[in-house]
């Protein structure tokens, strides 16, 4: 049987953890039996000056990503085969101590450290997750052209890729983490090596 692939995006803002749960496992339960879950949910930015960044923003971005993805993962795992595989999207900027990302750490770096515990606690059911850099997607169309275009310059300069990243990257990554059945619990940084430049 060829395996199913799901990409689910939950984002739950103003409603109560009951009622988004239940949502969620309407929505796994009409689908029968899964092979692997890939959780790329995000919320709110978070992005800017520590000082700036509000409580609301803050809580925003936690529902986004952190809740969404455990809300996704409990749901899908009424469907799960007991062979397959859940993998999260996080982002680099949980562990790169760049300053203006302390929201973005915030919101993501919970999403990581649940991953060695949810391997070992579900097992055989493989968690993963890919943690991207800079990857050139519509995420970024905050930012006004010119800011884009000199972050990515910058990003690109500092790291050893000499770019950014591709979508076609991170599908590459998620792709090996779940054909590969001998991997479980592994956070896989996909940044072009920036975190080397850095020394995080």
């Amino acid at each position: 049987m060829a395996e199913q692939l799901l990409d689910v995006a939950v984002h739950v803002p103003g409603v109560g953890e009951q009622l988004g749960r239940a949502a969620t496992q309407e929505f796994f339960a009409g689908l029968g039996r899964v092979d692997h879950v890939v959780v790329a949910a995000t919320g709110s930015t978070a992005a800017g000056p520590f000082r700036s960044v509000t409580t609301d923003a803050l809580r925003q971005a936690t529902e986004g990503k952190l809740i969404a993805h455990s809300l996704t993962a409990r749901a899908a795992l009424d469907v799960l085969s007991p062979t397959g595989s859940i993998t999260f999207v996080t982002a680099a900027s949980a562990g790169a101590a760049m300053p203006g990302t302390a929201g973005l750490a915030a919101a993501n770096a919970p999403v990581a450290a649940t991953v060695p515990v949810l391997a070992v606690e579900l097992a055989p059911v493989r968690f993963n997750a890919v943690s991207p850099g800079i990857v050139d997607t519509p995420w970024w169309d905050w930012m006004d052209a010119d800011a884009k275009a000199e972050t990515f310059a910058a990003y690109a300069k500092s790291t050893p890729a000499g770019r950014c990243g591709h979508p076609e990257d991170i599908a590459d990554a998620i792709s090996f983490l779940l054909g590969n059945s001998f991997t479980t619990g592994v956070v896989l940084t996909v940044d072009g090596g920036a975190r080397l430049a850095s020394g995080a």
